[in-house]
């Protein structure tokens, strides 16, 4: 299947020291959390002195392609097999960048991202599952989202009005179905 189906090895969003933020594997290359937290570092390290701030940048890593980007005090990285193609890698990469970008209301910096860590995490859910891509497009990604994350928990006065929309609409079609 990896074959005929690109595939992504991890998604990492560390800080501005390397420390995790939110990471997530799909792969047995990195067996325990040692390993990991290494090749986040190794990564972190290898990166660090670039300024990936405009486009994308990629690097091979361990014999891995590394697609990488920052904003403020994150940094954004999608890992490949040696043979999977930098332009899918990027694309994946630009579509959690965006993504999170929307979700965050244009405010990408560790402390939001840390308050919406439970956004982060289904952005990535959205766009890799078992390490096959599902979507690049952010405001697809945005959209589920939000969506997903809207279990009724947030009060109306606290959503957008289309969030408020979409709950209300819910809301009346779980009442017709009954």
């Amino acid at each position: 299947m990896q074959e005929t189906c690109p595939s992504v090895k991890n998604v990492l969003l560390l800080d501005s020291e390397g420390k995790r933020v939110a990471v997530k594997y799909y792969s047995d290359d990195w067996p325990t959390l040692s390993s990991k937290l290494a090749f986040e570092k190794a990564a972190f390290l290898k990166t660090q002195k670039t300024n990936a701030r405009a486009e994308a940048e990629i690097t091979i890593l361990d014999n891995y392609v590394l697609v990488y980007k920052f904003a403020a005090d994150l940094h954004f990285f999608v890992t490949g097999g040696d043979n999977e193609n930098e332009l899918i890698l990027a694309a994946v990469l630009q579509g959690f960048f965006d993504a999170v970008g929307i979700l965050l209301r244009s405010n990408v910096d560790k402390r939001s991202a840390l308050e919406n860590l439970n956004l982060i995490l289904l952005c990535i859910d959205e766009i890799v599952d078992g390490g096959i891509i599902l979507e690049t497009d952010a405001n697809v990604i945005a959209s589920k989202v939000a969506t997903d994350g809207l279990d009724g928990s947030a009060p109306f006065s606290e959503q957008t009005l289309s969030q408020a929309f979409a709950t209300a609409r819910e809301h009346l079609a779980r009442s017709l179905l009954k």
